[in-house]
This record gives structure tokens, C-alpha cells and sequence, in this order.
């Protein structure tokens, strides 16, 4: 009897308790195909960043990289105190160099007196996801940047805040169009965080939309590349793709590449990046000499681009952009956040001198 009594009295109190407890609102969700989408060469309807059925020359593994939604941002405002999200994903195996958020997550950021402040994740946990990025917020109007993964293709995505108040459409707060085209470096491999690729970091950083179509191990000059790349309405084109072809392929297609790009776009400057020296090189002398005939090959494409008398061509070499320390990558390839920064601090100020003339 005395353990009935005891029972009864504490779910008395626990229900005296819940009802003593604030109510938290429910979510209200918004597709977020109805919000600004930053990011995307040519205007699409899905979250891939080519429209490869208009290309069907493309190698298949291009094909399937540019349905990988890198680089692709949702541009909102809300005053809610809560944002959360739901997306849907494929079933592909994850990477094993990369972290789960960065592969198939979200990343949140939020302006906070004129600068662009993380503010929270979306972490995958199934093909379909739910998760709140950030919550116990005050009610003041925030605008927001949310970043799609790297490495996979969104299939569906919604924008979650409180009940009571709204999700507003934003704006592209980025200035003209620049394209990077690369290797699963541009990509974003091996960032903790979507918004940590250095694409993504130099738009917050330069104010300027910088379009991310680094192929993962398949940045490779193809000629139909190439040309899809020069009908591209762009401001400037960066070319920090000299990590995935060989040498003899450097040789061949750089060329063809920059003259194509020059031939629809007589002013844009164009910037070659040379690779990144690999860790991996650091003891294997058959990677390291690789890398040593590729950014030597770039380099003199480079000069041969300028004896022919291209103007608004220019080049930043790869020999510091990871630093000294051996400690700027993830697998000895791909950068971390360590080596993303350290890329930063070599290429932003070139970039910056370069597009100057174009902000101003």
C-alpha cells in the first residue's frame, strides 16, 4: 500500500511538473526550394550544380559529381529563436576521410554585425534527416546562410523554425560570379563542415560569389569540360586543377582550357593554382616526383600562355599552400581545416589583388 501512495504522489508531481513547464512550440517547415539558391553555374530547379543531361559527352563520374550539391547555399531570413532542418539524401557509402556532417550534413551560418558567425550543423543520420541547428535564440531578424553537403546529392530539404514565425526568402549576398574549377580539393575534401570548404570560406571572407565545380578526382581539363566551363557567365575563372591530371594530360589540355575560356571571355582574368604539394610525397619519392612534374608542367603552360601573348593570366604556386609542417592534411591528400586556413592565407591575398579591379 505504502508503495501505491508513494507512486501515486510522485506522478502527481511529475505531472504538476509538466505543467508547470513552459510549452516549446512545434515546427513549422518550409521547402526550401521556394528560398534564394546561391552557388549553381546556370539556374537550376534541382540542388545539382550542372544540368549534366545537357552534356551528354561528359565522363560518367563528372556526371555524377555535379549532382553533388557543393558549394550550393539556401539564403533566408527568420526572426525565430529555433531553426531546424530536414533533407534527404542518397543512400551512397559515406567517404572515409571525411566527416559525416561534411559528407551528407548542413552547415549553418548567421550574420552577426556584418560578418558571417557559425551558428550550427545539421548532422545526418539516415537517408532522411531531422535535426535543430541552433535554438534558445532571441526574436531579432537573422539572416542566414545554410550550406548543402559536399558529397552527396540533396534530393529534398526543408527549413524548420518555430511555430508563429516565418521563413522569408533572402538575397544573394555575394558580388558577380567567379568559378573555381578543380579537384575534390576545391570539392571541399576532408573539411569538418560544409561552409569550411575554401570556396565557401573565400565568399564569406571576399564578399564575392565564388561557384564551386571541384570534381573529386576527376578535375581532368576534358575538352567537353572545357567548353561547357567557357559558356559560363562568369566575372573571372580560377583553375586549381592540376592535382588529378597527369603530367602528360597538364601538358595537352591546359592549352585548350585557358584558350577556350579567353576565346568567350576576352577580359576575365584567369588564375592557374598550381596543386598542393602532398603529404602522401612527404616519404613516397614516386608521389612526390608526381607532384613535382605536374606543377612544373602548369608552370610552363603558364609561360607558354604568356609568350603566345594572353594578358589577364596569372599564377599561384603550390609550393606553401599547406605549409611546412606536415600537419595541414587529413590522409595526407586532402586538407583539414588546418591546411583550408593555411590555403586561405596564400590564395585570398592573391585573389583580392587580382579581382580588385571587378569590386570596385
Amino acid at each position: 500500500m505504502q508503495r501505491i501512495v508513494l507512486l501515486l504522489i510522485s506522478m502527481g508531481l511529475y505531472s504538476f511538473l509538466q505543467a508547470q513547464s513552459p510549452k516549446v512550440p512545434s515546427l513549422v517547415f518550409t521547402d526550401a526550394a521556394s528560398l534564394e539558391l546561391i552557388g549553381q553555374a546556370f539556374p537550376l530547379k534541382s540542388y545539382h550544380r550542372i544540368d549534366t543531361t545537357s552534356y551528354p559527352d561528359f565522363p560518367a563520374a563528372v556526371k555524377q559529381l555535379l549532382t553533388n550539391s557543393a558549394g550550393l547555399v539556401i539564403s533566408f531570413k527568420t526572426r525565430s529563436p529555433r531553426i531546424a532542418a530536414k533533407w534527404c539524401v542518397t543512400n551512397r557509402r559515406q567517404s572515409n576521410n571525411m566527416t559525416p556532417i561534411v559528407n551528407k550534413g548542413l552547415d549553418l551560418y548567421i550574420k552577426r554585425e556584418g560578418k558571417w558567425v557559425f551558428a550550427g550543423v545539421g548532422r545526418p543520420s539516415n537517408v532522411c534527416s531531422e535535426y535543430i541547428m541552433v535554438e534558445n535564440m532571441d526574436n531579432s531578424e537573422k539572416e542566414c546562410l545554410l550550406y548543402l553537403p559536399l558529397y552527396d546529392e540533396v534530393k529534398s530539404l526543408q527549413i524548420g523554425v518555430d511555430s508563429g514565425y516565418q521563413v522569408v526568402r533572402g538575397i544573394n549576398p555575394f558580388k558577380k560570379k567567379v568559378v573555381i574549377y578543380g579537384s575534390s580539393i576545391t570539392q571541399g575534401a576532408s573539411a569538418s563542415r560544409p561552409g569550411m570548404a575554401y570556396p565557401a570560406r573565400l565568399s564569406r571572407e571576399m564578399g564575392v560569389n565564388f561557384i564551386n565545380l571541384g570534381l573529386s578526382g576527376n578535375g581532368k581539363m576534358e575538352k567537353e569540360v572545357a567548353d561547357m566551363l567557357a559558356t559560363i557567365d562568369a566575372d573571372a575563372f580560377v583553375l586549381d586543377c592540376f592535382a588529378n591530371p597527369s603530367p602528360e594530360q597538364i601538358a595537352q589540355r591546359t592549352g585548350y582550357l585557358v584558350k577556350a575560356i579567353r576565346a568567350k571571355h576576352p577580359n576575365a582574368p584567369i588564375i592557374i593554382i598550381q596543386s598542393v604539394i602532398r603529404e602522401s610525397g612527404n616519404f613516397n619519392q614516386v608521389v612526390r616526383e608526381r607532384v613535382r612534374q605536374q606543377n612544373e608542367n602548369a608552370y610552363q603552360e603558364y609561360q607558354q600562355l604568356i609568350k603566345e601573348g594572353f594578358k589577364n593570366l596569372y599564377l599561384i604556386k603550390g609550393d606553401n599552400l599547406l605549409g611546412k609542417d606536415h600537419e595541414g592534411t587529413t590522409d595526407g591528400v586532402h586538407p583539414n581545416d588546418i591546411g583550408f586556413d593555411r590555403m586561405l592565407q596564400v590564395i585570398q591575398p592573391e585573389l583580392t589583388r587580382i579581382l580588385k579591379p571587378l569590386l570596385h
